[in-house]
């Protein structure tokens, strides 16, 4: 893990070194004024379950567009993202508390190592909250912990039920047992918990977010709130939307700095150099485990049909570190990734608006083969930093509202739409006023088609 943790960092900084070796003066100029004594502290953000570094890009690009020096900015992938099913069960690819927060530790060291920093802020979305409660509090992080913000993080469960003592969302089980006994916050840390009104999937009184809405879950909407924290609540956010929108960056750069910021809004850049890293799946579960050998082509296409526009802009292998960049974009453009799996069994092809600014976190987490039928091929409609909900959101797919999401609490981030297998066409997809031309593979069923919503 340790191991994991330091080769992350480390394509990081290659990242932003390469980035301004290409002529990125933001970069050269962030790297320069980070090393004065008044640099802010180090922000580490830290996913949730199942998640990956990636979704933290638009809070990064947030920070930047304040002034935040992007040297000072990580999101750490940990391993094997998904809890088991105990807090101490060994099961492949599946995380116990202890796996994160010794993975989380060393991330940290790199960054102190690498910062010059006494300490850093660590930022957690749901699981990633309670990672981090546990590395201040029983993993020495404490020193090393300047402030620390959770964001929908279920500190007292996403139910709190006896008889099951050892699963780690549950309220009355052993691990947030020990969590919360005493004081819930750690002194000399400073403590922000963002949550929602009422839209939390993960903090509802009946289980409806974890598929049984007959379940008394013994939580409310305030089970993410810490006494002795400071407690804001996001009214109309969903469990994801309260890490990743806009107003949850206010509130995290507010805590931060001790300032509102200046706009909420992502400030292009002239040089926009993108890398990331390739995933998979391993045991019916997301991995962050980087793929060797992985090829990712990028093509520009015309973003009112999805049609590429020519051969690619930018063609590589991933190595060892499963990094498939660097590719230097440009301002404004849309592109077509196309991620194919090292044996060819899936071949994914990502869309999304343009990107405005360099990112070290574009990953790219390839899916299961489509389950399309001769007649039909899927269109896969993904929305990582924001739940769908029928009724408050409204999401289309070849000109029809999309089928399979929910009315009430927003509970899915994904929907896939069928469309006639006959040729290949042009699918437009909308979500809340974004859209997304893409274009479908039906002859060959190794293909994937993601309309991937950026929008929060």
């Amino acid at each position: 893990m340790f191991a994991l943790a330091v080769a992350l960092l480390g394509a990081d900084a290659l990242l932003s070194e390469r980035a301004a070796a290409q002529g990125a003066g933001p970069s050269r100029a962030v790297v320069r004024n980070s090393r004065t004594v008044s640099a802010p502290p180090p922000i580490v953000f830290v996913h949730g379950n199942g998640d990956h570094a990636g979704l933290w890009d638009t809070n990064i690009w947030r920070f930047e567009s304040n002034g935040y020096p992007r040297d000072r900015l990580f999101a750490v992938d940990l391993p094997a993202p998904l809890a088991g099913s105990t807090i101490d069960a060994v099961e492949l690819n599946r995380s116990t508390p202890d796996d994160q927060v010794a993975a989380l530790s060393a991330f940290v060291t790199r960054v102190l190592l690498r910062t010059g920093a006494p300490k850093v802020v660590l930022v957690g979305s749901s699981r990633g909250g309670m990672t981090i409660r546990q590395y201040v509090r029983f993993g020495g992080g404490a020193a090393h912990v300047e402030a620390v913000v959770t964001c929908g993080t279920p500190n007292h469960g996403v139910m709190a039920v006896a008889g099951m003592a050892r699963m780690e969302f549950n309220g009355a089980g052993d691990y947030l047992q020990r969590l919360n006994t005493g004081s819930e916050v750690v002194a000399g840390v400073r403590f922000l918990t963002l949550r929602s009104d009422s839209l939390d999937k993960y903090a509802q009184p009946t289980g409806v977010g974890l598929g049984n809405p007959a379940m008394v879950t013994n939580v409310t909407a305030e089970g993410p709130a810490l006494r002795g924290a400071t407690n804001v609540v996001i009214p109309g956010t969903d469990h994801r939307e309260i890490a990743f929108g806009a107003q949850a960056f206010a509130a995290q750069y507010r805590f931060v700095t001790g300032r509102p910021p200046q706009t909420l809004a992502i400030a292009p850049e002239s040089t926009v150099v993108l890398d990331g890293t390739v995933s998979g799946l391993l045991n019916n579960g997301p991995t962050n485990t980087p793929l060797i050998g992985a090829r990712v082509a990028v093509y520009a296409v015309d973003p009112r049909t999805g049609v590429r526009d020519g051969v690619p802009r930018y063609a590589a292998a991933t190595g060892a570190d499963g990094r498939w960049g660097p590719f230097r974009s440009t301002l404004g453009a849309w592109y077509e990734f196309e991620v194919t799996a090292p044996d060819s069994s899936v071949i994914m092809h990502l869309y999304r608006s343009p990107i405005l600014r360099s990112s070290g976190v574009i990953n790219f987490r390839l899916p299961a083969p489509s389950r399309g039928t001769r007649d039909s091929v899927g269109v896969l409609l993904v929305r990582p930093r924001g739940y769908l909900g029928s009724g408050r959101d409204t999401v289309t797919i070849d000109g029809t509202p999309a089928r399979g999401i929910p009315r009430g609490i927003p509970t899915v981030d994904r929907v896939t739409g069928w469309v006639p297998a006959d040729s290949a066409r042009t699918v437009i997809t909308h979500v809340n006023g974004e859209r997304l031309a893409v274009r479908t593979h039906p002859r060959d069923r190794r293909h994937v088609v993601v309309a991937e919503f950026q929008h929060e």
